[in-house]
């Protein structure tokens, strides 16, 4: 997403969703509202530096050509990453949120 004000973030979703599945229907509806698709779409999130977390996070976005972006913060404990890919839809980008939601400790922006 090129233009800041059509980014979605999860810290700007309604909280009062019921579960999982609502939160996802949601968030689905408001990317297919600012994303067209297909297009690039950039995932960011913050984690407790380390090989093995970042692994992970690369290792789930492997088969889908992507490009990263990496900083760690001023006293190396965090990495922020921004993961950029050619998405066909929404979809694919809720399932690689679930994804990362699975690894420990990573916070997604």
């Amino acid at each position: 997403m090129s233009d800041d004000n059509n980014n979605v973030h999860f810290q700007q979703m309604d909280d009062s969703a019921d579960n999982e599945k609502d939160f996802y229907k949601v968030f689905k509806e408001r990317l297919n509202d600012v994303q067209g698709f297909p297009s690039d779409y950039i995932f960011k999130f913050i984690y407790p530096s380390g090989e093995e977390t970042m692994e992970a996070i690369k290792a789930i976005f492997a088969n889908a050509n992507p490009a990263y972006e990496y900083k760690a913060s001023k006293n190396r404990k965090y990495t922020s990453i921004s993961v950029t890919i050619y998405a066909i839809d929404a979809d694919q980008v809720i399932q690689f949120y679930k994804d990362i939601s699975e690894i420990k400790d990573v916070i997604m922006l």
